[in-house]
């Protein structure tokens, strides 16, 4: 089959992704992308790696017929995507939105994280949360998918099994997180400009992180209660790469939790358990639809957890494009089999 794909807002570093997969995808065909500012320019001028591959222009999304397309990947700021699903829905287009705009279900919930009112509302509990290993039947019915952010995909996967199985203490979760400068977007930032970032550590949304309540979502769906959760994000002079480090206190140590780690994840091809004494390392996923994992645990109870994604692949764009393949009963690697780049 040809699934017909467009891509609304295609100019940001996730933009850049979904195009450099959907072009190399067997099945798909990206027949529009739109961008106000680049409105008639070629895709491959404003990303040189294109050249040769796709002759396709932006377009104004106002004059824009996304309707024709089967698939919508929306990969704009937060609180665009929400003035648009109803439309293209009622079309009969299916919507990946690779914002925040339908991540979090409650609305006065988002609405305090985000500091904006929602215009989407009604959209809310029908939004699937696009995290495979947690939602894959969901996602596979779904009008519209809220794909995971980048954090929240490193914390969950690495902290899933253990909160399933019940073997942790849930009201002291330590979630301690790096990501490259790629995470803050595409747009000029002071704190991202490379004099500011490079030879640089820093953390940053420790009194709270719009990725907070996500996270907590997912953690008080699986457990049945809200677990207590420090979550810190720090910003690291790197390009690509998230590495969460999460520190959980074991209830019983006589489990062998990689051997836990390993069951659950038995049958995702995306997720990978390392054995001990294992350290995953960001550029081992760099380019990837991967999350690397290992577990250690320390005489004193204590169980590390590191988790490691590409923020811009399985963090984002090739975590959409995993969503897209089981929203259309596809290969479920169909343009993902993309090994990492090393060095």
């Amino acid at each position: 089959m040809t699934l017909r794909v467009g891509i609304i807002g295609g100019t940001g570093y996730t933009g850049a992704e979904l195009l450099r997969i959907l072009v190399r995808h067997p099945y798909a065909e990206l027949t529009a992308i739109t961008s106000r500012a680049e409105a008639g320019n070629s895709v491959a001028e404003l990303f040189p790696n294109l050249r040769g591959v796709t002759d396709l222009r932006f377009s104004d999304p106002g004059n824009t017929d996304l309707d024709a397309c089967q698939l919508v990947f929306s990969a704009t700021p937060n609180g665009i995507a929400m003035t648009q699903a109803e439309r293209l829905l009622r079309a009969g287009v299916r919507m990946i939105d690779l914002a925040a705009d339908f991540r979090i279900r409650d609305r006065v919930t988002w609405e305090r994280w985000y500091e904006m009112t929602h215009a989407c509302p009604a959209l809310l509990d029908e939004a699937v949360y696009g995290l495979p290993e947690l939602n894959r039947k969901r996602i596979r019915a779904a009008r519209l998918v809220a794909n995971p952010g980048c954090y929240p995909t490193a914390v969950i996967l690495g902290a899933l099994p253990l909160i399933e199985k019940g073997v942790v203490n849930l009201d002291d979760i330590i979630a301690d997180a790096k990501s490259g400068v790629s995470g803050a977007g595409r747009s000029a930032k002071l704190a991202t400009l490379f004099s500011e970032a490079a030879d640089n550590f820093k953390a940053y949304g420790v009194s709270g992180h719009r990725h907070y309540p996500e996270i907590m979502q997912v953690f008080r769906e699986v457990a049945g209660s809200a677990p207590g959760l420090t979550f810190v994000p720090h910003l690291v002079p790197m390009i690509r790469g998230i590495h969460a480090t999460l520190y959980f206190k074991a209830l019983d140590t006589n489990h062998d939790l990689t051997q836990l780690f390993s069951d659950r994840y038995a049958r995702e091809i995306f997720v990978d358990v390392m054995d001990p004494p294992g350290l995953p390392e960001t550029r081992s996923v760099k380019g990837a639809n991967t999350c690397r994992i290992a577990v250690h645990q320390h005489a004193g109870g204590r169980v590390v957890v590191l988790s490691v994604i590409d923020n811009l692949v399985k963090g984002a764009a090739g975590q959409a494009i995993q969503n897209m393949n089981i929203m259309f009963d596809l290969d479920e690697d169909a343009g993902l089999d993309r090994l990492a780049l090393v060095p």
